[in-house]
């Protein structure tokens, strides 16, 4: 995917809008360090419905900035996967921040109030947890070895 990209300013805010700022892309990191989820196909199974063609822009896009990356799937040679670099585990703090404005302005939130408080209690640590889990191929809220099944 060839994408020259011209900045609107050097503002820092601006670079990360331009790098991950659209709807999807967020979306798609949350699933990865949320939700465990690796394939294509699990994105596109995702509740918020993104359409193919979105989706297929995103992840290169994503694997273009340096913040995922597509490796092949253990079991199944045709499929790929992808997973956060060190870059994408960067985020992780955003993501955290942006869960607890939410949880905290959106009356109708889904997120566990548990785990709201957690967060703001031990945010540091936690961060650095839910990083190592994303990192050894974990989530925090789903697969065998989630992150809240072995806090609560």
């Amino acid at each position: 995917m060839k994408h020259t990209q011209h900045r609107r300013s050097d503002c820092p805010i601006n670079f990360a809008l331009e790098t991950f700022g659209d709807t999807w892309s967020l979306l798609i990191i949350r699933d990865i360090v949320y939700f465990g989820k690796q394939t294509y196909g699990e994105f596109l199974a995702s509740e918020e419905g993104i359409a193919t063609n979105i989706l297929a822009n995103r992840l290169a896009r994503l694997e273009q900035q340096g913040i995922l990356t597509k490796l092949p799937h253990p079991t199944d040679v045709r499929k790929e996967r992808y997973v956060l670099t060190e870059k994408g585990l960067d985020l992780i703090p955003v993501l955290v921040e942006i869960a607890n404005w939410s949880a905290e302005h959106d009356p109708q939130t889904g997120a566990p109030p548990a785990w709201i408080a957690l967060m703001k209690a031990e945010r540091e640590k936690m961060i650095q947890l839910i990083r190592e889990t994303v990192r050894n191929g974990g989530a925090v809220f789903a697969g065998p070895n989630s992150l809240i099944s072995q806090l609560m």
